[in-house]
């Protein structure tokens, strides 16, 4: 059985959303938020969202949060989604980068770790030499759960039965015995990755040097306009001149105000 919500329940719960992580629920959905949160609600023997809403708020390590963040908010993410990223990256990017041998990725909101492995992956398999290149990702998300997910990099086998045969060799291990069924990035893709905690509404970010790619894909969708172009702003600014910034295919920045060269559809560049 769902929970009732009233306005002013949503409201509370809409607006810490939005304070806390940029996404913005129109005022239209308070039926997605009953449906998500009311099992929630009955597993914490709680009477109404008003009292939710003070669990939440009075958690101090910010665990039900991200609870409630995870609940509310879609991750599903695959292997080498949206293909044409990771085609440019290696047909574009990469050879651009030839002589210094030097490439930045940040996946910025990285769910259970897909997409910044599979960056890791066409690395590996766009140049000749990999092991004379220094390749550098930052995988973020605001969630705890599934970074801890995608850090441990392990999947069950039908995650990657879109990855050609022979790419899935060199790049996973299967499991056997008890692990049988499941696969294991192998060690050459984890450690050029570093997996950390961001919020993408914070001012800055603890980055110290100017990045050659990013990905934030299947987010922008969640803000409104102030918060994208916002964001973006702080994108352009993170980039070193001929960086890049790819968005996801449901997005675009045709009504955001921003610095960068269109290139293609979901691809944008920061101009030298």
């Amino acid at each position: 059985m769902d929970y009732p919500i009233t306005k002013q329940e949503y409201d509370h719960i809409r607006t810490l959303l939005y304070d806390e992580s940029g996404i913005s629920l129109g005022e239209n959905k308070q039926s997605l938020v009953v449906s998500r949160l009311s099992k929630r609600l009955r597993d914490l023997q709680l009477d109404n969202f008003d009292a939710y809403y003070e669990f939440v708020t009075s958690d101090d390590s910010g665990a039900e949060f991200t609870r409630m963040l995870d609940l509310l908010s879609t991750n599903k993410t695959d292997f080498f989604r949206e293909p044409k990223h990771f085609e440019f990256l290696r047909d574009t990017i990469l050879p651009s980068l030839e002589k210094e041998k030097r490439i930045r990725v940040w996946s910025s909101a990285c769910s259970t770790g897909e997409e910044p492995y599979t960056i890791a992956i066409t690395l590996h398999e766009g140049v000749q030499h990999p092991e004379r290149w220094n390749f550098q990702i930052l995988a973020s998300d605001i969630s705890t759960r599934v970074l801890a997910h995608a850090a441990a990099g392990l999947y069950g086998e039908e995650r990657i039965r879109d990855v050609p045969p022979d790419v899935a060799r060199r790049h996973f291990l299967r499991g056997t015995d008890e692990k049988r069924g499941l696969v294991k990035v192998k060690p050459h893709l984890s450690d050029i990755i570093k997996f950390r905690r961001m919020n993408l509404m914070d001012e800055t970010f603890p980055i110290k040097q100017p990045l050659d790619l990013i990905f934030c894909r299947n987010v922008m969708i969640y803000f409104d306009r102030p918060t994208q172009e916002r964001l973006v702003a702080k994108f352009f600014r993170y980039l070193k001149p001929g960086g890049h910034l790819f968005i996801g295919h449901s997005e675009s920045l045709q009504w955001v105000t921003h610095s960068f060269k269109t290139l293609a559809p979901t691809i944008y560049w920061k101009e030298r």
